[in-house]
Formats: structure tokens, sequence, C-alpha cells
């Protein structure tokens, strides 16, 4: 990117804590998925360079607007034009999927790219119902989740005397499991199972605080985890101004209102005003899905990024960005980069030991 400033170069940043990206390759109006594809290599590239921890890609559906539906397939793509950055799922949607199937796709890309692949699970079908049966998969799955993921787990596991059935590629790999969630029930498996946690704050922010609670006071050590590592989900819109950024954040904010209308399509551009755009109730429903959301200049952003970690006491932040304009998004992350840098300090007592 010519012009690139002193972070856009830099190859080792340190953060307050570990940034990460979350990338649902969303394929903007006048675009094709090919282009969003093509960016999301593009942006993993970018978020490497700048010292972003992760960069995980979700399973969605039926959507013509997200172009990250073959998620192990993207990852694979990703993990390949990048050299050090963990590449992984977040999500895989597990009750879209049988175990095995799983633990070979992940047990392939960690062969392929070890030390370097994450796999979240959620338990959500990321998709409508009817889409939901086109993948031949019942409504009903979704209460197996908790045998899934332990079935799953034992597949990537060390092969046990007597084993019949293994992943080929995948079993030994040990590929790092997380726990994904919007509400009490994926706090409590995680703890449960001695896993990391991912909350999806930057959609579903109300359970926040209290499923963050559930997962650290109900956390049992486990050979992947030693200790609770919760990362936060978060939208963050950067620009050099508050209102400059205000009017990037209006495409996720027509994209929200658009799901309530049951419109769903690609990535909208920005628009000056978005109160000309929704109505009341949709302004209400959208505002609360995204209230957690960081918007503003530099000095917004550290501020709001700041309040977030002390609230929630993250061990990490996992930074989505729905922006139409690809260069802007990469400056979002860039600015980012920059506010949250800070000196090197000594390892935190609470560490994810495959992280």
């Amino acid at each position: 990117m010519a012009g690139a400033s002193r972070s856009l170069m830099q190859t080792d940043t340190r953060f307050m804590i570990p940034l990460s990206v979350l990338d649902l390759a969303f394929v903007p109006h006048g675009a094709t998925p090919g282009d969003a594809l093509r960016n999301t290599l593009d942006l993993a590239r970018a978020a490497e360079r700048l010292g972003y921890r992760r960069f995980w890609l979700a399973e969605h559906h039926n959507m013509v607007g997200i172009a990250s539906a073959a998620t192990s397939v993207v990852i694979g793509h990703v993990a390949s034009g990048t050299s050090r950055i963990r590449v992984g799922a977040g999500g895989v949607m597990l009750p879209n999927h049988s175990p095995m199937v799983i633990a070979e796709q992940f047990g392939t890309l960690e062969t392929l790219y070890p030390g370097r692949i994450d796999l979240g699970l959620g338990r959500a079908p990321g998709t409508d119902q009817r889409t939901l049966r086109a993948l031949r998969r019942s409504p009903e799955t979704s209460d197996q989740f908790p045998q899934d993921v332990l079935e799953l787990q034992a597949l990537l596991g060390d092969a046990q005397p007597g084993q019949v059935i293994q992943a080929v590629p995948g079993t030994g790999t040990k590929v790092p499991l997380w726990i994904l969630g919007s509400s009490l029930f994926g706090a409590q498996l995680a703890a449960m199972l001695g896993l990391p946690y991912a909350f999806a704050s930057h959609f579903a922010p109300d359970a926040l605080i209290e499923a963050l609670s559930v997962y650290r006071e109900r956390f049992t050590p486990s050979e992947q985890s030693t200790a609770p590592h919760a990362m936060v989900g978060v939208n963050v819109v950067a620009a050099e101004t508050d209102a400059e950024a205000c009017r990037l954040f209006t495409s996720a904010q027509q994209q929200f209102a658009n799901m309530f209308r049951g419109t769903r399509g690609l990535l909208p551009p920005p628009i000056d005003d978005i109160e000309t755009y929704w109505s009341p109730s949709e302004k209400r429903q959208a505002s609360g899905m995204l209230a957690r959301a960081i918007v503003g200049s530099p000095e917004t952003v550290r501020r709001g990024l700041a309040d977030l970690i002390a609230e929630t006491g993250a061990d990490e932040l996992m930074v989505a960005s729905a922006i139409h304009d690809h260069t802007a998004r990469l400056r979002s992350y860039e600015i980012l980069a920059d506010v949250a840098a800070a000196p090197v300090r000594a390892a935190p007592a609470r560490e994810l030991v495959a992280g």
C-alpha cells in the first residue's frame, strides 16, 4: 500500500493485551466473492505485519454477503499466504458437520501449517432452518454439541490402545479447541472442559459480563489450558476523525437493520445520515446488538479499548470490522494497532498453553 506508515511496516508490535482479527470475508456492494477472498488474504498479511495474534474466519451459509462458507478452505488459503500469524475458525458450526470430517479437515491444516491452526467451535447453525436442511442436518443436532466436542477432541488427541477409528491426518495433532458463545451455555461448557472461551459481544453483548464471570469461576484446568483464557469479540471502526469513523460504521448499522428487515445482502457502502435509513425499532434493535462497538478517532478508540479491557479483564480481543472500502478497513486495523501498542511487559500470569 503506497505511503504505508510506520505501523504497517512493523513486525513485532506488542499490545496492551493480544489483539486478533475476525474476518467474515464480507462481499461489499460492487464486488464479487472472489474480490472478498482476495481482500481477506490481503488483510491477513497486513494483520501479520501489524502484530495481531490470530486471524479467524467464520462459517455462514446461504448469505450472499459472506464468502467464508467453506471455512476450512479459506483458512488454508490464508495460512498458505502468511507465515507466522495463527489462522483458524471463529468458528466452525459443529452441528453442521460430523466431528470426524472436522478432525480430518483441521488435522490436515495443522499438518500443513504446524503450530498455526486454531479451531473455534460454535453451537448455532450459522444459517436459517431451510439451509440447515440443505446441509443435510437436523435442528436437533445442536443438542449433541457437548458430546460432539468431546468426540472431536478425542479424534485430534493421541491414539488410544485398541482405537479403531482415526482421523488421518488429525490423530495426535491436538489442534487447540475454543468454545464460542453468546450465552451462559458456552461459558459453562468451556469451563467444564478446560478450554479457552470466546464471547461474541460483537453482535450479542448482553450476557458478556455474566458469561465471563461464570467461565472464570467454574474453570477446570485441562491438558490444553491450565488457566481460563477469555477472548472478547468487539467491533472496531477507526479513522482519522470521529466523524469519518461514524460514517464508515453506517455500513454495519445498515447491515444489522437489513437483517431485521429480512433483506440480508452485500455489505452496503456508508451513508451520510443513518437516521434517514432505519426506523426507530430497527435502530433500537441494531444499536442493542452493536452496543459494544468502538468507533472513532485514534484517541476515541484508545479510550474505548482501555475501558473495555478494564471492564472485562479480557485476556485477548477479537476485532471485527465491517467496513465497505478495503483500504479504509486496512487503515482501521492499522490505527488500532498503533493505539493499542504498549511497551513490552512480562507475560501475564494467565496463559493459554497451546496458544
